[in-house]
């Protein structure tokens, strides 16, 4: 795509019908903020020359997406998609761009393929405006497209201020909110817009009249007209309720899994299976319904992840087990490695190879060395353990003090008992045995037996006569 053709995303609106505090751009599909997946689109096309139009909850957006910062433009009355625009239009202007692609941030499934025909087809026509449209059974309340007899396209009208005495029987094409705008011929118009409508806005559909009444070309690229399923008219229309979220993220994981399986990802229960867009797989890994895996987990040929498993920013590599009901989180797996089931995996959390973890076990920040296992109701927090170490159940590392985080040193082939309280910080040697039912507080050396609990003391259950 030409370098004079930049992008500007409209995501300042509230987006009340979703019923929520935080703005409707930030609402997820697969652990993704819609926004972050129209970016997503934008980028392959645009590189870094889109803009993004902020109002309510921009600090919002701006702390869940820091990258938009420095391309944001803020909206600070959210007065219509026109004047959005105006808004931006300085800083289009000023980046020397000829052409704008419009896209709305409540659209995040828009095709990047669609965008990029649509840009092509308008700079060959020549046209000032070009925008999507879609021919549906029921239009609901999306701007219906009015085109005059001989077919071009005459007009966008609001369904809320469509007049068929004025217009005629609506045909069931419909605007989908993106548009190709020339900023030579488009400039001198905004000034037009008006807000002499129902809502009392300034729309951006408005400029389709505009611009045909100043003697440009005006283009309708309509997607539907080249056989398009019904059902696929979803990747083009904005979400504006729960149901319209649910329904798009289906959407999305159901082609995400599809395309995994595939690529020869055995992926068993497929329908319960919840695969983010920016998860990695390999060849030869497993996956069983129900999991699901987010952010930038990655699993690698022989990886498996199974049933009721929660992973994210996760790195699994060749032959690593997942046991069932286990949840991950930036955590790393080497070669050989199995948590679970019922492990948690907390972020800084590293096994090693051929290290286990077993049932109600929690790491965090803390390294299981080589062949090291802790098999059961343990918390490892802030530690080093080495190669061959045996973990007994119970164990803990009492890593807080109340104000600071402490390190916990366990070397190798050490034998710790169970219900061991490891007092950080505290080292404890290499080939060293502690005692069931200790509390260390101090270093215990290589090769030493350590025994720290009260004497047990037996007294008789009959009372003195």
């Amino acid at each position: 795509m030409p370098n004079s053709v930049g992008g500007l995303v409209l995501a300042a609106g509230k987006g009340t019908r979703m019923h929520s505090a935080k703005p409707k751009v930030l609402h997820e599909l697969l652990d993704e903020p819609m926004l972050w997946h129209v970016h997503q689109a934008l980028e392959p096309l645009l590189a870094h020359r889109f803009w993004t139009v902020l109002g309510f909850g921009a600090d919002q957006v701006c702390k869940r997406l820091p990258e938009v910062t420095a391309r944001c433009v803020l909206q600070h009355e959210q007065l219509g998609t026109g004047h959005a625009l105006q808004c931006a239009w300085e800083t289009l202007r000023a980046a020397s761009l000829t052409h704008v692609l419009v896209v709305n941030g409540d659209t995040p499934l828009v095709p990047p393929q669609a965008l990029s025909k649509m840009v092509h087809v308008a700079l060959e026509e020549k046209a000032a405006v070009a925008f999507l449209s879609i021919t549906l059974n029921d239009p609901r309340s999306f701007g219906r497209v009015v085109r005059s007899c001989n077919g071009d396209v005459a007009a966008i009208v609001e369904a809320k201020d469509y007049d068929r005495t004025r217009f005629g029987y609506p045909t069931g094409e419909i605007n989908a909110g993106i548009y190709l705008l020339q900023l030579d011929a488009v400039g001198p118009l905004l000034g037009q817009l008006g807000n002499n409508n129902r809502s009392g806005e300034y729309y951006i559909t408005d400029l389709v009249g505009l611009a045909k009444a100043a003697g440009h070309v005006v283009l309708a690229e309509n997607v539907s007209a080249e056989g398009m399923d019904p059902e696929d008219a979803i990747l083009y229309l904005g979400i504006n309720a729960p149901a319209e979220l649910v329904a798009a993220e289906e959407h999305m994981r159901r082609c995400i899994v599809t395309r995994w399986a595939a690529e020869n990802v055995l992926i068993r229960s497929p329908d319960l299976v919840r695969i983010g867009p920016r998860v990695q797989l390999t060849p030869g890994a497993e996956i069983h319904g129900p999991c699901e895996l987010y952010g930038q987990t990655t699993l690698a040929r022989g990886a498996l992840v199974m049933s009721h498993c929660w992973v994210k920013d996760a790195t699994l590599e060749s032959d690593t087990t997942l046991h069932p009901f286990s949840h991950v989180e930036r955590a790393h797996l080497h070669s050989g490695a199995a948590a679970g089931p019922f492990a948690r995996l907390r972020p800084g959390a590293v096994l090693e190879q051929g290290s286990r973890v077993g049932n109600f076990v929690e790491m965090k920040k803390a390294r299981l060395g080589r062949n090291a296992k802790a098999g059961h109701l343990t918390y490892l927090g802030d530690a080093e353990i080495g190669p061959d170490t045996n973990i007994g159940a119970g164990t803990i590392t009492c890593n807080y003090d109340g104000a600071r985080k402490h390190l916990t040193k366990i070397g190798e082939n050490v034998f710790i008992g169970s219900n061991t309280a490891l007092v950080a910080p505290v080292h404890v040697g290499d080939r060293a045995l502690v005692a069931a039912g200790s509390v260390i507080t101090d270093d215990v050396p290589a090769d030493a037996l350590a025994l720290a609990r009260g004497r047990q003391v037996l007294k008789s259950k009959k009372p003195a006569s």
